[in-house]
């Protein structure tokens, strides 16, 4: 029985997965737990595929995200990596647009599906009729089109206002750079100033009964507004790498995400662990590297069902001996930060057996109410809004970054230590039910 309460009201990504853990569907919601619910309507009932689907799923596993662009553009790339057979779009060829500024000699503006040449890129863009009715737009607002022609008096295409005008032997190259950085400060975020000018412009048209430029220009308002939110957004797969993992292998051997070798039983590879030890050693000023870690979380669904994990990583590997799954007892409503210093209490009873360091799921308060157990080990907090960090080193907190081996490991630990309480949660609700 599927608990529709476990899949958030948020926009993102869900994978329906087989039983040998095989992603056979991606998908994209801008509510998760509406949309996963859709699927077991009556409605859908006679829809061949999505009964199919349901047949032969056996888990569903979801990525929250931002916005539902972030949501797209993931499934997006999801799609064209893991290529699920109930997918049919976006299995083939490179899924994403980018607007490129070339330092090409003259440079240029195009519109390209992969990252092989230098210069700036704008992007990714999903939508390629929007992303290319921007780019003509641009090209033709700022007269950035060039010819191959060569004709002093200029081309046909420049007399009616499209070609830039290289064609002629009086080509101005600098007023053209000019035009081409005008063109590339829109997209760097001058949106508001520049969306002014065309709703004046729009104005202008409908008082002057031009009904059919106005309506042109408000098409290219409403694509100039997803392409401005697209690169506000700066998207990267690599921003929600570890929620990847965890949607993907939620109770399977972890391994460092973007970095196998520390699983690998290798005498070399295990020097590769020692330099991430040592490297989460240098990062909270250690005396000693970082050798075992202990994560905790705790879950619960409108204060029933109160439960807590410990999950622990010994040398860069699960020590599931040690994982532990708790049932709060001295609890009948939510308080997050009694929760954990129960579970916290339980867990190091007789004040032995402590990690190197102690990862909590959450923010300043739950550091707070952890460290008067007074346990004689390095304590920090992981808070998933910001990805902010908050120990004795860092009191208000920092942003952790997802691209660094340390930002790549806390954040997947506490993911992980996150769906292990979930996977406990769901067998007490059940349970109860």
């Amino acid at each position: 029985m599927i608990i529709f309460e476990r899949f958030p009201q948020q926009p993102g990504v869900y994978l329906f997965k087989d039983k040998e853990y095989q992603i056979i569907y991606i998908g994209k919601a801008t509510c998760l737990r509406d949309r996963i619910r859709s699927y077991f309507g009556k409605e859908q009932q006679n829809d061949l595929k999505i009964h199919s689907l349901l047949a032969e799923h056996e888990s569903i596993n979801y990525i929250t995200t931002g916005t539902e662009i972030e949501a797209s553009l993931l499934e997006a790339h999801l799609i064209h990596k893991h290529q699920p057979k109930f997918n049919v779009l976006l299995k083939n060829g490179q899924p994403f647009l980018y607007i490129l500024f070339t330092k090409d000699k003259p440079p240029t503006i195009e519109i390209v599906r992969n990252k092989k040449k230098k210069g700036t890129y704008f992007g990714p863009f999903l939508h390629k009729m929007k992303a290319r009715s921007v780019y003509n737009f641009l090209t033709k607002t700022f007269r950035l089109s060039l010819c191959n022609k060569k004709i002093d008096n200029g081309c046909l295409a420049y007399h009616i206002g499209t070609c830039a005008g290289n064609c002629r032997s009086d080509f101005d190259a600098n007023e053209y750079r000019l035009r081409l950085q005008l063109a590339m400060d829109v997209l760097k975020g001058n949106d508001k100033e520049y969306t002014k000018k065309i709703k004046e412009q729009i104005e202008v048209y409908s008082k002057q009964l031009a009904f059919e430029k106005a309506q042109h220009l408000h098409e290219y308002l409403t694509n100039l507004d997803y392409i401005f939110r697209n690169i506000r957004l700066r998207f990267s797969p690599s921003k929600y790498s570890a929620d990847v993992y965890i949607a993907l292998n939620p109770f399977e051997q972890f391994h460092e995400i973007n970095n196998p070798k520390i699983q690998d039983p290798q005498p070399k590879e295990q020097a590769d662990a020692s330099a991430l030890e040592v490297k989460l050693q240098q990062f909270f000023k250690l005396e000693n590297p970082v050798y075992t870690i202990d994560c905790f979380d705790i879950s619960h669904f409108q204060s029933s069902s109160l439960v807590g994990s410990c999950i622990r990583f010994t040398d860069g590997k699960p020590d599931k001996n040690k994982f532990r799954r708790f049932k709060i007892k001295t609890l009948d409503k939510q308080n997050d930060y009694a929760a954990l210093q129960e579970i916290l209490t339980r867990r190091y009873k007789d004040k032995k057996n402590l990690p190197d360091l102690i990862l909590i799921d959450g923010g300043k308060g739950q550091l707070n109410a952890i460290k008067k157990l007074g346990l004689q080990t390095i304590c920090v907090s992981l808070a998933k809004k910001e990805e902010r960090l908050f120990g004795d080193l860092f009191p208000e907190g920092i942003q952790l970054d997802v691209k660094t081996e340390v930002g790549k490991l806390l954040i997947a630990l506490r993911n992980y230590a996150h769906h292990f309480a979930i996977s406990y949660h769901r067998v007490r609700r059940k349970k109860e039910i």
